[in-house]
C-alpha cells in the first residue's frame, strides 16, 4: 500500500474530507451557540387574521408553554413547541416558524365552545372537539348547551343538534340539551322545559318524520296541557305524555278539577305496540 501512490493520495484525500467536515461541523456548532441566536422574541399571533385571540393571554401561555422552549433559533425543536401550545386551555391547534436571525412566530387556533359535553365539566367546540378548559370563561360567551353521548359520537351529536334546531323552529322552541344513549337513543330537551324522547334511528328521516309528526299536533296539545314535562315520540302511530296536573280518571268516574300543582302519572295518546 505504501508503494501505491494511488491508494495513498486517496486515503490522504478522504482523511483532509473528513478533518474538513469535522471543521465546518465545529464552526457551525460554534456559530449557532453565538449569543445573537438566542431567542429573544416569540411572537404570538391568531390564525384568522382578522380576529384576536380571546381566552388564551400572554400569563396563561407563559405558564404553560414558554418554560418548555429549550434551545436557541437553531437548535429548538419546532416539533417540541408546537405541542406545548397546544397543551394550553382553549388552544386547538398551533403552527411554529423560525424568523430570523432571532424570533419564534406562533400561530393559534382556538376552541370555540358551544356547549358542555359529559355533565363532567368538559366542553364541546363547534368543530366537535372535547376539550377541558375554564367552564366561567365559556360560560361569559353565551349559554351553553348540554351534550352527552358514547366516546367518538361527538361530531354526530354536533350534526343531530343543528338539525333539531331547524326542525323545531317552526314551533319557536329551541333545544338546550341533547343526549345519545350507549344504545344509540336520542333525547332532547327544549327551552321551554319539555323532554322529547325521539329513540334510536331506524333509516335516515325516523327522527325527522317523528319530529314532524310532534310539530303538527303540538299546537293541539298546548292548549289542552299548559305543563308538559316529556313526551315520547318513539311509537309509530302515537306519542305519551307526562304533564304537571295531569290525572287520569277511573272508569265511570266524574271528572274532579285538576289540581293546580299535582304531579302525574304518565298517560299515552294511543296504544303502542312497539318502542324502537
Amino acid at each position: 500500500m505504501w508503494q501505491d501512490a494511488k491508494a495513498l493520495n486517496a486515503t490522504a484525500n478522504g482523511i483532509i474530507a473528513l478533518v474538513l467536515l469535522a471543521c465546518v461541523g465545529a464552526g457551525v456548532w460554534w456559530l449557532a451557540q453565538r449569543p445573537m441566536f438566542t431567542l429573544r422574541t416569540i411572537r404570538i399571533e391568531s390564525m384568522e387574521q382578522q380576529e384576536e385571540l380571546k381566552h388564551v393571554n400572554h400569563l396563561t401561555l407563559r405558564n404553560s408553554a414558554l418554560d418548555k422552549i429549550k434551545g436557541n433559533f437553531f437548535t429548538t425543536n419546532l416539533e417540541a413547541v408546537r405541542l406545548a401550545f397546544e397543551s394550553v386551555p382553549w388552544v386547538r391547534r398551533a403552527t411554529v416558524r423560525r424568523e430570523w436571525p432571532d424570533q419564534l412566530i406562533v400561530a393559534l387556533e382556538e376552541h370555540e365552545a358551544l356547549g358542555t359535553w359529559g355533565g363532567d365539566g368538559r366542553l364541546l367546540s363547534t368543530k366537535g372537539d372535547v376539550f377541558t378548559a375554564n367552564l366561567a370563561e365559556a360560560e361569559e360567551d353565551h349559554v351553553l348547551p348540554e351534550f352527552d353521548g358514547p366516546e367518538g359520537s361527538e361530531k354526530e351529536v354536533l350534526s343531530r343538534f343543528a338539525e333539531l334546531r331547524d326542525w323545531f323552529a317552526p314551533l319557536k322552541l329551541v333545544p338546550q340539551a341533547l343526549s345519545l344513549s350507549t344504545r344509540y337513543a336520542w333525547t332532547v330537551k327544549l327551552d321551554n322545559g319539555m323532554s322529547v324522547a325521539l329513540g334510536r334511528e331506524q333509516t335516515s328521516t325516523t327522527l325527522k318524520e317523528r319530529v314532524a309528526r310532534l310539530t303538527g299536533i303540538y299546537p293541539q296539545l298546548v292548549t289542552h296541557l299548559q305543563n308538559i314535562e316529556t313526551i315520547d315520540m318513539r311509537y309509530q302511530n302515537g306519542l305519551a305524555l307526562s304533564a304537571a296536573g295531569l290525572k287520569i280518571p277511573a272508569e265511570g268516574a266524574k271528572p274532579k278539577p285538576r289540581p293546580a300543582v299535582a304531579k302525574k302519572p304518565t298517560t299515552n295518546l294511543k296504544p303502542i305496540k312497539h318502542i324502537q
